[in-house]
């Protein structure tokens, strides 16, 4: 295998942030999450004293999401939301940028309000991931390409203290042509934009979309540390189906059916 199973598995934040999730299911998603040891878990707000709780004594982290899914909370919102979820057992945040601001190209408030959240969630010990929510800025704004507003807000990511940037919540719903919604989420494309844009003491994170055991694989290959990943199972499952056919002689190449294109 390219990877070892501890350096796969050390990349994924198993995803429980799903609206309708119950504390059933919260405590179902903590205990597959220290089963397959995981990098972490990350949970709604409210969830993250339980999932502390449930995972005490393992070494899995719990993340919070901030001002999640779309960023439109204010400022001091997401400052106080990161305090109370330090506060109650997070040690990794994920804030959304105020999406509508970086399109209207007032970098000011854009800056302002990462550098709250980072101030927070580092004056309590924790890092923090800043998602740009992709698929909003593919077609540009504020008088930038796609590309080029991508790259100007990794750069204020890192001057407001961002430990990783992040593509995508994996609720960025755009209208299709058809009238539907969907997303793309994490790309090769933007994976490797976001890491070239940024210095190496800020890392990426991959998010939305990313399902099977190649698109873990690829996600890294483009430079990302870590994976937001609802089918951590199917994934790690997939590897050690693998490991064991390489061991046995019979090794099966992947049959991945999805490329990556869009979890976290």
């Amino acid at each position: 295998m390219k990877y070892t199973y501890e350096q796969l598995a050390g990349m994924i934040d198993h995803s429980l942030l799903h609206p309708t999730m119950t504390d059933q299911e919260l405590d179902d998603g903590c205990e597959l999450a220290r089963k397959y040891g995981v990098a972490s878990v990350c949970v709604k707000p409210y969830a993250v004293e339980r999932a502390a709780q449930r995972l005490r004594g393992s070494t899995v982290r719990v993340g919070a999401v901030i001002g999640f899914p779309h960023g439109n909370s204010t400022t001091e919102s997401k400052r106080y939301e990161t305090e109370l979820a330090c506060r109650e057992g997070a040690v990794e945040i994920d804030m959304v940028i105020n999406i509508g601001k970086a399109l209207s190209g007032d970098w000011d408030y854009v800056e302002r309000d990462v550098k709250a959240v980072c101030d927070e969630a580092h004056r309590h010990g924790a890092k923090v991931k800043v998602i740009l929510e992709t698929d909003y800025l593919a077609q540009g704004g504020a008088g930038l390409g796609g590309d080029a507003i991508k790259k100007k807000l990794c750069t204020l990511c890192e001057q407001a203290g961002a430990d990783w940037v992040k593509t995508s919540t994996g609720y960025g719903f755009v209208k299709q042509a058809d009238g539907s919604y969907n997303y793309r989420g994490a790309t090769e494309h933007d994976l490797a934009l976001m890491r070239s844009s940024l210095s190496p003491k800020v890392e990426v994170k991959a998010a939305g979309g990313v399902r099977d055991l190649d698109g873990l694989i690829r996600v890294r290959d483009r430079g990302a540390t870590r994976c937001g990943a609802s089918a951590t199972a199917a994934i790690l499952d997939e590897y050690r189906r693998r490991e064991k056919a390489e061991s046995s002689g019979s090794a099966v190449e992947g049959q991945s059916a999805e490329p990556v294109k869009g979890g976290s």
